[in-house]
């Protein structure tokens, strides 16, 4: 036998037991990452993928002896299809970008069947949607024409309207953006594009606050996605798979990625749409993520969901009016807009009062317990950003703790900045220097590509 060394049950246990003592996550701190939506993902829809009728199946077998999975598939069609008045829904795709990009793909294959695939050649997004929607479009072969925020936060209709031509391919726009902001407008943005023969898809990494409220086609969208890892607790981050629904028109319908799941009345199979972009991914996708969205749906109800909405852009708006009477803390923009689910707040007050900004706060947070703010993505038009969402499951009290902590943070920043901008102090992890990491000319992902990197210092 391999000379291994013996180590008892208790022992293995207590060393992954001091192990998850030394580290924040979901189960130990709440997270407020904004534009993440990292709700509680129910244990118990753990357990419900980890039965053997889940794990055993292999994807290549026959479609006749996998029924029970492929309803769960095609009923969540529906339901997603219900949730934003599309008509058509697929879940192959392994994330929300892969999503987005699979909108994108959707689109101009729907140009090239109309025979102006060569001529519709751009895209326009604006420069607080998620950064997935130009990197999509870019990657699918589009220009991408990028919006920016007008006085109020969010790209106005007379931006749109000097973009426009007969090269328009599409909108693709997250709305509420990543500032929280929703843009009122956002009807007409869809019925400028439609009227100079583009197609409109509807970003909805943030649609926590919307679900029960509105739908991307009552607005007139053609096409959108969902992150079910996010908005229907798939879960999110490190925490397991990620997977996203595209739902798409009825005109849309036949380019969808193959095979979509379908129903005759008796038995449950797969279709290949007759235009497909194609698959996106291997087989029908990351199908535990789909079993644990449609747990949660069933479990909350149409009525649910809407309280789930509502809830988090209540929780939003409380932290939003007691931050914005925090000193240091500002709205950027107007601050009398309401913003829904997240807010992207401004340290810059803060910072050049103190000295402490936002890389610095999110640090000191450790030592209170509580896990990182998330800044912003790119590009960082909000000056020191800081971006919270705090969802529909934590109570008052967790609220109230993590607004505590914020509020100490500040104030410590005035009294002692020097012990505010080298924090943590009580972790086990010392501060790690993430220069590396952010290097495009020093990141590696793999051992490997670390010693293919020139610029890395060999030992």
């Amino acid at each position: 036998p391999a000379d291994l060394p013996e180590l008892s049950e208790p022992q293995v246990l207590r060393h992954y037991t001091r192990l998850s003592q030394m580290c924040l996550g979901v189960d130990v701190a709440v997270d407020m990452t904004g534009t993440c939506t990292m709700k509680y993902s129910p244990k118990v829809n753990e357990l419900v993928t980890r039965r053997p009728e889940m794990t055993e199946l292999h994807p290549s077998q026959d479609p006749t002896t996998m029924q029970g999975l492929l309803k769960i598939v095609h009923r969540l069609a529906s339901m997603v299809c219900k949730i934003s008045g599309l008509d058509a829904a697929t879940f192959q795709p392994a994330g929300g970008s892969q999503g987005i990009f699979a909108n994108a793909c959707i689109i101009r294959a729907y140009h090239l069947a109309r025979g102006q695939g060569s001529q519709r050649d751009e895209i326009i997004t604006t420069s607080f949607s998620h950064p997935a929607d130009p990197a999509a479009a870019s990657t699918a072969g589009y220009k991408v024409i990028t919006l920016m925020p007008g006085p109020k936060g969010y790209a106005t209709l007379d931006a749109l309207e000097a973009v426009l031509s007969e090269r328009t391919a599409g909108l693709m726009i997250t709305n509420p953006e990543d500032t929280g902001l929703f843009n009122p407008q956002i009807d007409r943005f869809v019925e400028r594009v439609h009227e100079v023969g583009g197609l409109c898809a509807y970003d909805q990494a943030n649609a926590n606050g919307l679900l029960g409220i509105a739908r991307a086609g009552d607005i007139g969208f053609d096409l959108c996605q969902f992150n079910l890892h996010k908005t229907f607790s798939g879960p999110h981050s490190s925490n397991g798979q990620a997977c996203a629904a595209i739902c798409v028109s009825e005109e849309l319908a036949r380019f969808l990625p193959r095979p979509v799941v379908t129903f005759d009345g008796q038995q449950y199979g797969f279709e290949d749409p007759s235009e497909s972009i194609g698959k996106v991914r291997g087989y029908l996708g990351n199908l535990q993520v789909v079993v644990k969205a449609y747990a949660w749906i069933r479990s909350l109800g149409a009525d649910g969901l809407k309280v789930a909405a509502q809830t988090a852009v209540l929780n939003s708006n409380y932290m939003a009016r007691r931050l914005s009477q925090t000193a240091g803390f500002e709205l950027p923009y107007d601050p009398t807009i309401r913003r829904l689910e997240q807010v992207r707040y401004s340290l810059a007050p803060l910072k050049e009062e103190t000295g402490i900004g936002g890389p610095e706060m999110k640090m000191r947070m450790i030592d209170f317990g509580q896990q990182h703010i998330f800044e912003s993505h790119h590009p960082v038009l909000v000056p020191e950003p800081a971006t919270i969402e705090p969802g529909e499951s934590y109570s008052l009290d967790e609220i109230d703790e993590y607004l505590a902590v914020l509020e100490a943070v500040a104030l410590e920043a005035r009294a002692d900045p020097k012990s505010a901008a080298l924090g943590p102090y009580r972790s086990a992890q010392p501060r790690v220097d993430d220069v590396a990491q952010d290097d495009p000319d020093t990141w590696a992902m793999t051992w490997h590509a670390r010693e293919r990197k020139p610029t890395i210092a060999k030992d």
